[in-house]
C-alpha cells in the first residue's frame, strides 16, 4: 500500500527563518553557514535558496518581522493612548517577547550585519513606533519632557529585550505578567533630577604600560569602535606601536585578548561589588550595586566591548569560565535582591535582575539617549526602579 507524500510546513521559509533565527542566538551571526541552517531545518543548501538569496536575507527576514509584530501590535492598541491600551500593549509585547525570544536577541544584537538599506529601515521603522509610544506616554505624564518619555520607551523595550541574555523561565503567564509589571515600573519612573557620585576607584598609573597592557588597551579601543570581526591583529600591533609577530608573543589570538578583555570587565566589576555590598543596609547595598554597575559600564572600556553583542568563537574552555564569572556576578545581585525581596522566588529574582542590567547595557549603546547629561544618574533610577526599589 502506497504511503501519502509527506506533507511540507505549510511555510517552510518562516520554518527555516526560525531555525536559523535560533542559530543566530546561540552562536552569533558570523558562527552560522548557510549550510548550517540547511541542515538544522532539514533542507539542503540548494532548497534553502528558494526561498533566501542568502544569509543576510535570512537575518533581514528574521529582524523585520520582529519589527513587524511591534508595528502591528502598536496599532491595533494604541488609538488614544488610555493606560489600558497601554496595559494592552505591554502585555501583547511580553507576550511576543516570551514566546520569540531569539527574535529579541537579534534586533539588538545582529542588525549591524544587514545591508544599509536594511539597517535605515529598522531605524526608521523601530524610531515610529517609539514615538508612538512616546506620545501614548506623554498624555498621562505631562511633566515630562519629550525626551524623557522617549528614554522610558526605550527602557520599557530593553525589558522586553533583556530575555534574549539569558535561559532562565518560568511560566509563560507568569513570565509575560512579570515582564508587563517592570515595563510598567519603567514608565512610571523619576526622572532624577541630581547625578550620582561615582562608586569605582579609578586605578594609579604610574611609567609606561607594559607591551601586553599596550596591546590590551589597543585592542578595546578598536573592538568597541570596529567590532571584534573588523579588527585584525595586525591593526591592533600598529594601534600598540607593535609590528608583526611580536604581537603573538604576549597574545596567540584575537579570541585570547577578548578572554583577556573579559575578565578585567569581570575584576572591575568584582571591585565595584564588593564596595557596594559594604553597606549594612540591603536595599542601600542593592542601590550601591547598581550605581556601580552604571559607573564601570560608562566609564571602564572592557564592559562594554564584552557586551557589544559581537559574538566571539572562544575555546569552550575559556567560554565556560568566562559564563561562570558572568553567572556568579549575577548570582551577587539575585541573592541581594531576593533578601530585599522575599516574595520574588529565585527564578523570578534573575529575570529581573537581568532586565535592569540589560536597560543599562542597552541605553549605554543607544546613540538618541547617549549624549544625556544626567544619564549615569538616570539609569540608576531606571534600574532600581525595575529592581522594585523605593
Amino acid at each position: 500500500m502506497d504511503h501519502p507524500p509527506a506533507r511540507r510546513p505549510r511555510d517552510r521559509k518562516a520554518t527555516l527563518a526560525a531555525v536559523a533565527a535560533e542559530l543566530f542566538r546561540a552562536r552569533g551571526y558570523h558562527g552560522v553557514g548557510i549550510n548550517d541552517i540547511a541542515a538544522a531545518g532539514g533542507v539542503t543548501g540548494p532548497a534553502l535558496y528558494r526561498h533566501f538569496a542568502d544569509k543576510q536575507a535570512i537575518l533581514a527576514y528574521v529582524v523585520l518581522s520582529g519589527i513587524d509584530d511591534m508595528e502591528s501590535a502598536t496599532a491595533e492598541t494604541l488609538t488614544d493612548g488610555s493606560p489600558e491600551q497601554i496595559s494592552t500593549l505591554l502585555t501583547t509585547l511580553a507576550g511576543q517577547a516570551v514566546e520569540r525570544r531569539e527574535v529579541a536577541a537579534l534586533w539588538r544584537w545582529e542588525g549591524k550585519h544587514l545591508p544599509r538599506d536594511d539597517q535605515r529601515e529598522i531605524r526608521r521603522r523601530s524610531a515610529a513606533v517609539l514615538s508612538a509610544w512616546t506620545k501614548a506616554l506623554l498624555i498621562h505624564r505631562r511633566e515630562l519632557t519629550p525626551d524623557d518619555a522617549e528614554l522610558l520607551c526605550w527602557a520599557g523595550l530593553s525589558v522586553f529585550g533583556s530575555v534574549s541574555v539569558h535561559h532562565t523561565t518560568i511560566a509563560k503567564k507568569r513570565f509575560s505578567q512579570l515582564l508587563v509589571d517592570l515595563a510598567q515600573r519603567v514608565l512610571h519612573a523619576m526622572i532624577p533630577a541630581q547625578s550620582v557620585k561615582s562608586t569605582v576607584i579609578e586605578p594609579l598609573s604610574v611609567g609606561t604600560p607594559a607591551r601586553r597592557e599596550q596591546l590590551l588597551t589597543a585592542a578595546t579601543a578598536l573592538f568597541g569602535e570596529r567590532g571584534f570581526h573588523a579588527v585584525s591583529m595586525e591593526d591592533i600591533g600598529a594601534a600598540a606601536g607593535i609590528t608583526g609577530p611580536s604581537v603573538y608573543r604576549h597574545f596567540p589570538s584575537k579570541a585570547s585578548l577578548m578572554v583577556a578583555i573579559g575578565h578585567r570587565a569581570a575584576d572591575r566589576l568584582a571591585v565595584g561589588a564588593d564596595q557596594a555590598m559594604r553597606s549594612a543596609d540591603e536595599s542601600e547595598a542593592l542601590r550601591r550595586l547598581a550605581a556601580s554597575y552604571v559607573d564601570t559600564l560608562r566609564n571602564t572600556p572592557e564592559l562594554s566591548v564584552s557586551f557589544s553583542g559581537d559574538p566571539v568563537m572562544l575555546p569552550e574552555r575559556d567560554k565556560a569560565d568566562l559564563r561562570r564569572v558572568q553567572k556568579d556576578y549575577v548570582a551577587r545581585w539575585t541573592a541581594l535582591l531576593s533578601t530585599v525581596r522575599p516574595e520574588l522566588n529565585e527564578r523570578e529574582a534573575k529575570i529581573i535582575v537581568h532586565a535592569a542590567l540589560t536597560i543599562a547595557n542597552d541605553l549605554t549603546r543607544t546613540r538618541r539617549v547617549t549624549t544625556r547629561p544626567n544619564l549615569e544618574a538616570e539609569l540608576v533610577a531606571l534600574m532600581t526602579a525595575v529592581l522594585g526599589l523605593p
